[in-house]
């Protein structure tokens, strides 16, 4: 019984204090590593969470301190503020056409690129190109001309005799230059389509013929199903984004929204009220009510993913 104890100093306590001693050195070095990040979040992220979930319950105009008036600011959005039903309804149309028309795109683009075409690099960075623009302030611009009464659309339609009229100012058609707009920005998808294409095994193709699949029978019943797990990335994270889609609709409607507040974004009447009207604690709640609304549909197609999901695991 003696042998199992450790006396004190003795090289075997001496040996364990030294692996402890090194093992909190390298935590201490990991923590080092990690503490611009851990500072970044708790300065940057967490902190602006926690103030903007206490505005949220206040009436607050950045220049006076803010006064805590309960749930007054959810009540009145909720039943009283038209613009926000305008807002929540121009949103739900933008993202439930927008984002799955954009990934069919996206599809049927990384199909044909994944037909081995030469200079294929090329190609993915021409496609590529429209994600890194299309969120900039330029690009705005240049659609904001390319649909205006005088831009290059109706000079085209001119060629076929067609009298055009201003895409942009009309409120019937301004959402829909929009979606057009989203749709264009279908490389970072198409890419990512791309990868998973390009995963599954030639094999499975190859026996499909042998047993007279056609290329639509194989799309359906090999790609697809197997790029499920892609679709459905893709999905959340073009979903979560167009949620928050800012830019084109306040450059192309000068910030107010119009014509009529055909494109009136929830994010962009969140940024006239925090920022125009001074209520920050109004839009402070609005952005609550963004977070769960984004939250609900992620969950949402996170449960129901198990019903059109297949992962290649599960099959074995």
């Amino acid at each position: 019984m003696s042998d199992s104890l450790t006396v004190p100093g003795s090289p075997a306590q001496t040996g364990a204090s030294s692996r402890l001693s090194r093992r909190a050195k390298e935590n201490l070095v990991g923590y080092l590593f990690l503490l611009p990040w851990l500072v970044g979040l708790f300065v940057f992220t967490v902190g602006p969470m926690l103030a903007s979930a206490y505005l949220s319950f206040t009436n607050y105009d950045l220049l006076t301190p803010p006064e805590f008036n309960g749930l007054y600011n959810f009540q009145r959005l909720l039943t009283r503020d038209t613009r926000f039903a305008t807002a929540a309804s121009v949103t739900a149309r933008y993202v439930l056409l927008s984002v799955p028309l954009q990934l069919v795109f996206a599809l049927f683009v990384a199909a044909i690129l994944n037909r081995g075409l030469r200079a294929l690099s090329f190609y993915r960075a021409v496609y590529y190109l429209p994600s890194l623009l299309g969120g900039s302030v330029a690009i705005a611009i240049l659609w904001k001309q390319v649909f205006g009464l005088e831009g290059l659309f109706n000079e085209f339609l001119a060629v076929f005799g067609i009298q055009g009229m201003s895409w942009i100012g009309t409120p019937s058609t301004a959402l829909y230059t929009l979606i057009i707009l989203r749709i264009w920005q279908f490389g970072s998808p198409m890419l990512i389509f791309l990868a998973g294409l390009k995963q599954i095994p030639p094999e499975l193709y190859e026996a499909a013929e042998i047993d007279g699949a056609r290329s639509v029978a194989k799309f359906f019943r090999i790609t697809l199903p197997l790029l499920t797990p892609i679709l459905f990335f893709n999905l959340i994270m073009q979903m979560i984004s167009a949620f928050q889609a800012f830019t084109p609709a306040f450059i192309i409607s000068g910030g107010g929204g119009g014509p009529a507040d055909a494109v009136l974004f929830y994010t962009l009447y969140l940024y006239q009220q925090g920022f125009s009207n001074f209520r920050m604690g109004y839009a402070s709640a609005m952005a609550w009510i963004l977070l769960v609304v984004i939250a609900v549909f992620t969950a949402v197609a996170f449960l129901s993913s198990r019903y059109w999901v297949y992962y290649e695991d599960e099959a074995k």
